[in-house]
Formats: structure tokens, C-alpha cells, sequence
């Protein structure tokens, strides 16, 4: 099984990502978690993203387009399943990232779309702000990453509807809730 993650910020992308990795037994890769990391140990790719980050900008395509590319290299070596978080953030970068699969024959079969409100989204944000200190949840911040989600992130839903692979849940419900609701589609997908 390969799934995209789709979601706004705080919507529980990695939460849900990580359920749905462990569950299938798939290759989990997160583009944020990879860009923190790399921001943390002071590599030069961190060094290079660390004020799009800080300001909530996205990160430009060349650079999460080779860490997905790295990803899914991995989740084929792994035995070809994956769910990736963090791509595609834009138009632009779903139409790279889809030649990108199907270049390594690893294109999507869900596109998971996690659905939630701007108000719980900030709630959960800065409530994740005064327990992980990421400098990319602060108040301005979170307001520019929902609207930067807004305005380039929610026309790439209509893409994966087109291709038939969209799959919204609605993420405002208790994590274990939401978690079985994926999990149950999921496995309704993969046995068709």
C-alpha cells in the first residue's frame, strides 16, 4: 500500500501517518520530520531551510522533491510500500512528485486527506508549541502555514479526486477514532 498524507497543519498528519506505517507495516516518510532533523544537526540542507521554516514558508521543491525521491528509493528497498507526509504541499509539487513515482514504478494509491477546522487546527498547534518548542508553531506562524494551506495546498485535493485516489476523513474526533476510521478504509481499499 502507498498513501500520501494531505492535511493542513496540526491536523494530525504524523499521528496518523505513524498508525497507519505501523498497521500495514509500510515505510513511513516525513519530509518535516527529515527537514527538522537536518535543521537540528546543522547540516547544510538545514542550514538552507531553517528561515523557510521559522516563517512558516515552504521549503522549494528541488530540495523535498530529492528527500522524497531518497524516501521512496528506501520504501521500494523496504518492499514497496510507504506513506509519505509532507509532499505534495503544492500543485507543482504533485505533478513532480507523480513523475518522481512513476519513474520508480511507486506512484500513490491513497491520497488521505485528514479534514479539520482552522480553530481546532491553531488550539492543537499551540498546544504542541508549549510541549515540543518548534519554532515553527508560534502564533504568526501557524496563521501563515493555514493560510499558505489554504491558498496552495487545498487545489492539489482536487487532483487526487480526479485520479480517483482521495480519501477524506475527518480528523476532529479523538485520535483513536480518527485512527480507526483510516485504518477500516484502508484495508476496504486494499481489498478491492
Amino acid at each position: 500500500m502507498r498513501v500520501l498524507m494531505i492535511a493542513p497543519p496540526g491536523a494530525g498528519k504524523g499521528t496518523q501517518g505513524a498508525v497507519i506505517a505501523e498497521h500495514f507495516h509500510l515505510t513511513r516518510v516525513a519530509i518535516g520530520d527529515l527537514l527538522r532533523r537536518n535543521v537540528a544537526e546543522g547540516t547544510p540542507l538545514g542550514r538552507s531551510v531553517q528561515r523557510y521554516l521559522e516563517r512558516g514558508d515552504l521549503v522549494p521543491d528541488d530540495v523535498v522533491l530529492e528527500l522524497m525521491r531518497q524516501g521512496l528509493t528506501q520504501a521500494r528497498a523496504d518492499g514497496g510500500g510507504y506513506v509519505l507526509d509532507g509532499v505534495p504541499r503544492t500543485m507543482a509539487q504533485a505533478l513532480a512528485a507523480y513523475r518522481v513515482a512513476l519513474e520508480l514504478q511507486m506512484t500513490a494509491q491513497v491520497a488521505l486527506h485528514l479534514a479539520a477546522d482552522d480553530d481546532e487546527l491553531i488550539r492543537r498547534l499551540l498546544k504542541r508549541a508549549e510541549i515540543e518548542h518548534r519554532t515553527d508553531d508560534t502564533e504568526a506562524v501557524i496563521h501563515q502555514r493555514l493560510k499558505l494551506y489554504r491558498e496552495v495546498t487545498q487545489p492539489v485535493l482536487a487532483f487526487y479526486a480526479r485520479r480517483g485516489i482521495l480519501l477524506t476523513v475527518d480528523a476532529v474526533r479523538p485520535v483513536e477514532v480518527v485512527s480507526a476510521d483510516i485504518i477500516a478504509a484502508l484495508e476496504d481499499r486494499a481489498a478491492r
